[in-house]
């Protein structure tokens, strides 16, 4: 029973084959091939805009870290809640990206970021002080790092407040499609019609071996040529792009992205349906994507480590279960016996 991340998972079928009929022959390099180009057109009928320029990274960490260090200044600040994963995860690459940006940190339940927090931060955001560093972006996650989702009205409303204090705003979307899911709203509606600037999209955790693209929208595509700069001088320009554009060709043809997160969703819900079953179970933060965090009594957290159930412990005292697209109703069916 291994819910301890969706990077878990298997890739769908669908995209091994894409890679598989990719391998034929030869191809022009650095994106320049005609599935690159494929998927350009995709984007464009995902996102219901052509006003946009992207790039293929094999990694989060990367997307969000090239995508940045186009945002922010080295003398700049990126605003992101105390949770994001830009923060406890990916070991300084935007400040190191960036050449030195520092991450402005803000509180809130559930890794969402406290209405009151932004606009003090924002109220007290002098540029021409010259002993602060002034914030030059906003960064939001949709999935947050606590499975919780942002709608639609409130990341229009946060990029608006960004806005108004000239800062640029960024979305991690690693579990983007998941956050779509749950809130029902379209990629265009969550990213650049609510004010993103910039969009990482994640598919990796939802079904691809290794598939990041980084959107630029409208006039953050004059920041393009400087991605490209930073991606190849950071060794994030692959020679053979058709590889991981055929990914995305696969996870974006006919939904499938938006198919395999609803399964992972689902499994969640079913699982958090399991798990709070049970006599002192409760769920650290609500259920909004496919990831569970529950606060486990002592009992059933020893039945959980003796059945050897792979999850995370997670800070303030609840563990972190993640379902993916290939979560096996028998690992439900076998929480359910084992908790019975």
């Amino acid at each position: 029973m291994n819910f301890a991340s969706d990077t878990t998972a298997p890739a769908h079928p669908k995209v091994i084959d894409a890679i598989a009929a990719a391998n034929n022959g030869t191809a022009p390099s650095y994106g320049s091939d005609d599935v690159t180009a494929q998927v350009r057109s995709m984007l464009s009928d995902t996102f219901e805009s052509d006003d946009f320029d992207f790039w293929i990274c094999a990694s989060g960490t990367a997307s969000n870290a090239l995508a940045l260090s186009v945002m922010c200044s080295s003398t700049g600040a990126i605003a992101c809640h105390e949770e994001a994963h830009i923060e406890r995860d990916e070991r300084g690459a935007p400040e190191f990206f960036s050449g030195g940006a520092k991450l402005r940190l803000l509180p809130g339940h559930g890794a969402r970021i406290d209405e009151a927090a932004w606009r003090e931060a924002l109220a007290a955001n002098n540029p021409s002080f010259v002993h602060e560093t002034p914030m030059e972006t906003l960064s939001l996650t949709n999935l947050t790092e606590c499975g919780t989702a942002y709608s639609v009205e409130t990341v229009t409303h946060y990029a608006a407040l960004a806005k108004s204090g000239g800062l640029n705003v960024h979305l991690d979307g690693a579990r983007l499609a998941n956050a779509l899911v749950s809130t029902g709203a379209t990629p265009a509606e969550m990213t650049w019609k609510a004010g993103i600037d910039v969009v990482t999209l994640g598919l990796t955790k939802t079904g691809a071996i290794g598939c990041e693209i980084i959107l630029l929208f409208g006039d953050m595509r004059d920041r393009f040529d400087a991605l490209k700069a930073r991606a190849k001088r950071s060794g994030h320009m692959p020679p053979k792009m058709r590889y991981l554009a055929a990914q995305a060709q696969a996870m974006l043809g006919n939904n499938l992205w938006l198919d395999l997160a609803g399964r992972a969703n689902q499994s969640a819900k079913q699982l958090a349906d399991l798990l709070c079953a049970n006599d002192g179970v409760q769920l650290a933060y609500p259920t909004e994507g496919n990831e569970v965090f529950a606060v486990l009594p002592p009992a059933i957290e020893q039945k959980i480590r003796e059945a050897e159930v792979k999850c995370y412990p997670w800070p303030g005292g609840s563990y972190r279960f993640v379902c993916n697209w290939a979560t096996p109703q028998n690992d439900l069916d076998a929480i359910r016996d084992l908790l019975a």
